[in-house]
């Protein structure tokens, strides 16, 4: 009896022993983690402890006893590798997207509980590895926006379970692999912007379409797909790419009596049949070279006469190639020009031609020059153009006026600024050209308008509101993208320098995106902060400097305007110390707005005042608007040092709102609806 009682206490003992030695082991490699990609603990500032479940350290997520199960730590600006996370071998859910974590992701392989696993918008690199086939359990895989390389691999088939796979924007090559049989609850999948070629399975291009495999020039197959020179072999299954280099070369065979024949002499007919056709062969070629010359002389006169004098000057070193290339500031697209000796002559050429940030989806100057256009509007820095090039791909395209006469390299250098940052919600900078005379800036093109137009146009009989939900959806989202400009360049302290609600667009999924970043920096600064107008910050009146504390009051200032549903503008007698009691009525407009509602909120029952009467007619929110309130009016404090940074400001709009994991969303039986890149771009707590 006591024997018995004693071996079982050595065997609990034990258990409990090895349980806490794998806790242990879970939080050593979250532990290592931080040291690697939080070398200054300013990120994670609550990872401490011998315990990550006992602490609950922030984005940690464990079981009952006591494992590693969930990591969501996206949009944290964390730098480093991610080998130390391969001995969590009970994660299930693991969102890193958009930091700027690097090195592979094979270490992942060894996590083979997990289910889903949410990689974008880092700098990974290296190749898919093989072993990912050993994630037997995952349900959705998204490692797109990185640098992932080489070729897909066959064992991507062995993924049985996976309802996404989402590879966009890498530098993936090769054949693409029949997925549609081995994977059958694949729902979604996106191979775009790629170096994918070959021939595109019919199986595969039927079930996900075109929009799955855009931006892979390689890729052919049936229409509207290129033509593949040879087909597929279904006894090999084999595949072949449409590229010239790729085919396999073939001998011609000539039959002996055609050799017989070639031994010859050509018949008096033939003579002088050759004889006649000669002069006739000049005259055409005369006349397309003539043809040729009005052409690149017309171009000339269209590109403005530098680029003439420069296309005239190299008419007779060679000829010229038109291909895609790269410079030291990205992807240039336009002519390589060849000199007769061989050597390339791109300096020049380059500077006058597109520079793309990234590789898909690129064209040249003439698609965008010769594109349909739709001008959608004039403001400070100039004219915004809706662009729809020949691939189909619609663009915003801004051509810039009255900025600074920067000098190319310091021009290049500010673009170079803007276009680095990587963000949901953050418009993208996908191209700029310069010349002494014109400068252009292209954008993606996003279709739902401004925050300014939603709140404020059509105010009248008719208007569809803007909901409470909506406009909550939308300050976080714009918070969220200022936050990620503020840490990405935390070190410089680089401002966006023009904050309002005009400079929130919303995408075709209605998230909310900052746009404009860095503009202000092409301006002198008193020019710079006139743009600003009522969403000025106080201190710029004497100071006339941007800062990312002018950011925050800007901020704030658009926060009010949510509420309010007014239109900020100065107050005529600003410059008053005391804040007066203002009835603000809908038509009056000339009123500096962090001062009327620090006016409007001394009163009693001063809500019903302040807050926009489209949001009064929704139930129970009004706790959530007076949070916001206060929000607000933290970011408008007179001094600059007193106001929260962004990351701050999003944490707070993000826990006014009820969360729900992805990872329950998903054991509550709601399989095949989850969509968490969609919860973690716009509702999960992110530091920008």
């Amino acid at each position: 009896m006591h024997l018995t009682l004693v071996l079982t206490l050595v065997l609990a003992f034990l258990c409990f022993t090895q349980s806490q030695a794998q806790n242990n082991n879970d939080t050593n490699a979250l532990t290592q983690f931080h040291l690697q990609t939080d070398a200054y603990g300013y990120l994670l500032p609550n990872w401490t402890g011998f315990d990550a479940c006992a602490a609950a350290w922030r984005g940690v997520t464990c079981s009952p006893n006591g494992r590693v199960i969930e990591l969501s730590l996206p949009s944290l600006n964390l730098q480093g590798p991610i080998h130390s996370l391969s001995t969590l071998s009970y994660l299930r859910f693991l969102d890193l997207h958009d930091n700027h974590l690097n090195g592979t992701v094979a270490p992942l392989s060894n996590c083979t509980s997990l289910e889903l696993l949410y990689l974008s918008g880092n700098n990974f690199s290296g190749e898919i590895p093989p072993e990912i086939s050993s994630l037997k359990l995952l349900l959705r895989l998204d490692i797109s926006n990185n640098n992932i390389n080489g070729s897909l691999p066959k064992e991507l088939s062995r993924l049985t379970h996976l309802l996404t796979l989402r590879l966009q924007n890498n530098d993936l090559s090769g054949n693409v692999i029949d997925l549609s049989s081995s994977l059958v609850n694949l729902t979604e999948l996106n191979f775009t912007n790629n170096e994918l070629h070959g021939y595109l399975p019919d199986s595969m291009f039927n079930k996900f379409g075109n929009a799955s495999f855009f931006g892979n020039d390689g890729l052919c197959g049936s229409p509207p797909l290129p033509f593949c020179h040879i087909s597929p072999s279904p006894e090999s299954n084999k595949t072949f790419s449409s590229h010239p280099s790729s085919l396999p070369q073939t001998s011609v065979l000539v039959p002996s009596s055609s050799k017989a024949q070639q031994r010859k002499w050509l018949s008096p007919g033939a003579i002088v049949g050759i004889v006649v056709a000669i002069p006739v062969v000049l005259m055409v070629v005369i006349s397309f070279i003539i043809v040729q010359c009005c052409d690149r002389e017309k171009e000339s006169s269209m590109m403005g006469s530098e680029s003439g004098k420069r296309k005239s000057g190299s008419s007779g070193s060679g000829s010229s190639e038109k291909r895609v290339y790269n410079n030291n500031n990205g992807v240039v697209v336009g002519d390589k020009d060849r000199d007769s000796d061989g050597t390339n002559a791109t300096e020049n050429n380059e500077k006058t031609k597109l520079v793309f940030f990234d590789r898909g989806n690129v064209f040249e100057l003439e698609d965008l020059l010769r594109a349909s256009a739709e001008m959608l509007g004039k403001g400070g820095l100039g004219t915004v153009y809706r662009a729809v090039v020949d691939e189909g791909v619609t663009v915003a395209v801004k051509r810039l006026k009255d900025t600074n006469p920067f000098e190319r390299v310091e021009f290049e250098q500010y673009m170079n600024v803007v276009g680095k940052v990587k963000h949901p919600n953050v418009v993208r900078l996908r191209a700029y050209y310069y010349a002494k005379e014109e400068k252009l800036l292209v954008y993606d093109y996003l279709p739902n308008g401004s925050l300014h137009a939603l709140l404020h146009g059509n105010r009248g009989p008719g208007r569809i509101p803007l909901d409470w939900t909506t406009r909550m959806s939308i300050v976080l989202g714009a918070a969220k993208g200022l936050a990620r400009i503020h840490a990405e360049y935390s070190a410089a302290k680089i401002p966006h320098g023009n904050i309002k609600s005009s400079n929130v667009l919303l995408d075709k999924n209605g998230v909310a995106c900052i746009s404009d970043f860095g503009l202000s920096l092409l301006l002198n600064p008193i020019q710079a902060i006139a743009r600003l107008g009522a969403y000025k910050a106080p201190e710029q009146e004497e100071l006339k400097t941007l800062s990312q504390e002018a950011d925050v009051y800007s901020f704030g200032v658009l926060v009010l305007e949510v509420l309010t549903g007014k239109a900020p503008s100065k107050f005529h007698n600003s410059t008053s110390n005391r804040a007066p009691r203002v009835e603000l009525e809908e038509e009056d407009v000339n009123v500096d707005l962090p001062k009327w509602v620090r006016a409007v909120v001394k009163e009693e029952e001063w809500t019903k005042e302040v807050f926009d009467q489209e949001l009064l007619r929704y139930k129970n929110i009004e706790e959530e608007m007076v949070a916001m309130m206060n929000v607000g009016l933290a970011c408008v404090v007179p001094q600059p040092e007193m106001r929260p940074n962004m990351f701050e400001i999003a944490k707070m709009v993000e826990d006014m709102r009820v969360e729900q994991s992805p990872l329950r969303e998903y054991y509550d039986e709601s399989r095949t609806s989850l969509s968490p890149s969609l919860v973690t771009t716009e509702d999960g707590l992110t530091k920008e």
